[in-house]
């Protein structure tokens, strides 16, 4: 490998190997264009919300620092994609701000409870803040994934919104939100 293995995301980019809960090492770097077709797969095998593929485009070409991939034994297993947007704020009131919005996340079933969705979450908000100066963090979940809410909460996201009938299926959407200011 030739490089350190980590067990905390540290980087801002390029190939990054973390050791995983069991031992096993991943790797977190930038989603390359030929990562397309296996990060809509994750997409659609994991999450009820599905995007088109010029979606995943956009935004890698708006902010390719900030859409991390993860692999595992050679092959993509996750990813990450966010975009920063400016707007007013989650965590000060009234006040216009830089935020950087995690669109999606996903891993495959086969890959979890390693510590790659966190590790991704770290290395996609440094990312946000450092190359796109985002002074806060905002995502969409349902109010029925504990999974991920325990997931944002560990990583210090507060509940600072519900959004009645925000999925297709009419479940309703907290709005977890985090600053950025004391984030490496």
């Amino acid at each position: 490998m030739g490089e350190e293995v980590r067990d905390i995301s540290s980087k801002l980019s390029g190939r990054e190997y973390i050791r995983g809960r069991d031992g096993r090492v991943f790797v977190l770097r930038e989603f390359e264009i030929t990562d397309l077709n296996t990060v809509v797969m994750i997409n659609r095998r994991v999450l009820p919300e599905n995007y088109p593929e010029f979606f995943f485009v956009e935004h890698y070409r708006s902010f390719p620092k900030a859409f991390i991939v993860a692999e595992l034994d050679g092959r993509v297993v996750g990813y990450m994609m966010n975009r920063v947007e400016f707007g007013w704020s989650y965590i000060w009131k009234g006040k216009p701000t830089r935020k950087g919005h995690v669109i999606s996340i996903g891993v495959l079933p086969e890959a979890r409870r390693l510590g790659i969705a966190y590790n991704m979450m770290i290395r996609g908000m440094r990312a946000m803040k450092h190359f796109y100066g985002a002074e806060e963090v905002y995502l969409e979940v349902r109010v029925s994934n504990t999974p991920a809410i325990n997931l944002y909460k560990k990583l210090n996201y507060k509940i600072v919104d519900l959004i009645k009938g925000y999925y297709h299926d009419g479940e309703d959407a907290y709005i977890m939100a985090r600053p950025l200011k004391d984030f490496e």
